[in-house]
């Protein structure tokens, strides 16, 4: 901000420089306005293009003032201009590392590789839940959205152990990966899978070939957009109605249709109590669609004899403010 106020400053010292001086060579040796401000641009720049016309004794004394107010006016131009560029690095350097601090203290975190068009549309996506991204991006043409979308990122190349470790994947939950190549993509998965044998790694898949060698290096899952969109659209044409319905659920654009899994908190008063004795569709108007089990069996459509279990993860529909009231009750403090 001052550096920023200096250069206005400049600019209307500028602009009174040149009123005051043609107005005193104009009352001095009777100018015309135009001869005036001539004369007082070419003396206060010091281009030496000689005078306009002959000047009195009065006039150069005159002169003297002018051109040491110009020399002070270019000197203070110049200080502020340093100081604009030295406070933004200083303010950017100041910037990056408070960044960089807060990312050394994140604990379960995700780390998305690549902001592109994918990247962009997954972050803001998950920002829609409380939780923490780092995104690591090497194209600087990408900054200006991240900036935009408030997303903390880490300008370097995903590929580099280094960026890696600085977005602090041994302590990351997740990593997702949609850098534009499956080759960088691979080698990503190899890396972060190294550096955490124990993270959860999802990544982008350009073509079927691309999904075995992701696996193969260690992803966890493997999505193809292409794929995906093209059995979206399938599916619009054949089942319209179901997924018209799931677009209100997972697109948040109605409050009273949203679908959520909630996990189960060992702690939980629900826990080994039977969906008809827990209260949940009386006390909060909500439907049990699933119940997905530790080791990854999914019980769907529960009898209401079913019994929720620490480590479950429920699938629930219903209003937003009525799911968070079941999420605190399953989940206390939100930790598993």
């Amino acid at each position: 901000m001052g550096s920023a106020r200096s250069l206005i400053t400049s600019f209307i010292m500028l602009i009174a420089i040149i009123f005051i001086g043609a107005y005193g060579y104009s009352f001095i040796e009777g100018w015309d306005y135009m001869d005036s401000v001539y004369m007082t641009v070419i003396t206060i720049a010091t281009v030496g293009y000689g005078e306009v016309h002959e000047v009195s004794r009065t006039g150069r004394i005159y002169t003297i003032f002018v051109i040491v107010g110009g020399v002070g006016f270019w000197v203070y131009v110049a200080g502020a201009a340093v100081q604009f560029m030295v406070e933004g690095r200083i303010m950017a350097i100041m910037g990056r590392r408070r960044v960089d601090k807060k990312i050394s203290r994140m604990k379960n975190h995700y780390i998305v590789c690549g902001y592109g068009r994918i990247g962009r549309v997954l972050c803001n996506n998950l920002k829609t839940k409380p939780i923490d991204i780092i995104v690591v991006e090497k194209d600087e043409s990408n900054i200006e959205s991240m900036n935009d979308d408030d997303i903390l990122f880490i300008m370097g190349d995903a590929t580099d152990d280094e960026n890696l470790i600085r977005a602090g994947i041994k302590d990351a939950k997740g990593l997702v990966a949609v850098l534009a190549t499956d080759a960088d993509n691979v080698y990503v998965v190899l890396t972060a899978r190294q550096l955490n044998p124990n993270i959860h790694i999802i990544a982008r898949a350009g073509g079927v070939k691309a999904k075995s060698k992701l696996l193969a290096a260690g992803a966890d899952k493997v999505e193809s957009p292409y794929e995906m969109g093209a059995a979206s659209m399938a599916q619009r044409i054949l089942r319209p109605t179901v997924t018209s319905f799931l677009d209100f659920a997972f697109a948040r654009r109605r409050k009273d249709i949203q679908m959520e899994e909630i996990p189960v908190h060992s702690s939980s008063e629900l826990v080994n109590i039977m969906l008809k004795d827990s209260g949940i569709r009386q006390r909060f108007n909500l439907i049990i669609i699933a119940i997905k089990k530790p080791d990854g069996t999914m019980l769907f459509n529960p009898s209401f004899e079913a019994t929720i279990h620490g480590g479950d993860t429920v699938i629930a529909v219903g209003e937003e403010k009525n799911l968070q009231k079941l999420e605190k009750l399953l989940n206390p403090g939100g930790t598993w």
